[in-house]
């Protein structure tokens, strides 16, 4: 599988990389991208995550490639999807921002025992998602500051009032989908990687309030 996951990685960001439809734009979208596999890579060995995670990091990654590819605000398919006057697979990427950070936080806190209580877990975790995406919204901000116009296919606002507003609010709705989903499912492959970091104990306050 893990030969599968680079393979899908490497083809995608190649694809994405030729001939986009700007090339500012798309190395800033895939920044993140080549960014999260060279910690992968790092990390691998000594902090090795669970495969659900992996799974959707990498649907993250091809999300960012995909828009970096073509811009936000003209990816086929998403024009006037479900009656939208815009483009909105910006959103797509919003949400994402929010389930995938949501679950990573999850077993970082975990597993390092960071806090216990599933209650105050999913408060932090929220907290945490929420505060990387306003700190995104920084990042567009001062990259628009910089660019000038040439920031307007990163930005990907289309014009909307309530761009930032919206996008946070996908994040958030992001990872309270993904806590909620996601969480039993990450329970059970938590404990045949919690060891590698924790010595067995990662698992504790699991299911407590």
């Amino acid at each position: 599988m893990k030969y599968l996951w680079i393979a899908i990685f490497t083809i995608t960001i190649i694809w994405s990389g030729v001939n986009p439809k700007d090339q500012l734009t798309w190395f800033l979208e895939v920044a993140p991208a080549l960014i999260g596999i060279a910690l992968l890579a790092v990390s691998y060995k000594t902090f090795r995550l669970t495969p659900i995670l992996y799974f959707f990091i990498l649907a993250h990654c091809l999300v960012l490639m995909v828009g970096g590819h073509y811009t936000y605000a003209e990816v086929p398919l998403f024009d006037g999807l479900l009656g939208a006057e815009r483009n909105n697979y910006d959103k797509v990427g919003h949400f994402f921002q929010g389930f995938v950070p949501a679950l990573l936080a999850r077993e970082i806190l975990i597993r390092k025992i960071v806090v216990n209580g599933d209650r105050w877990r999913g408060v932090i975790i929220i907290s945490i998602c929420l505060a990387f995406s306003a700190f995104y919204e920084l990042i567009e901000w001062w990259v628009a500051i910089l660019s000038g116009e040439d920031a307007e296919a990163f930005l990907g606002t289309q014009g909307y009032i309530w761009d930032t507003q919206s996008d946070m609010a996908l994040a958030l709705v992001g990872a309270i989908v993904s806590l909620l989903l996601l969480s039993r499912v990450h329970n059970k492959q938590l404990k045949h990687v919690a060891p590698y970091a924790t010595g067995g104990n990662a698992m504790q306050g699991i299911g407590q309030p």
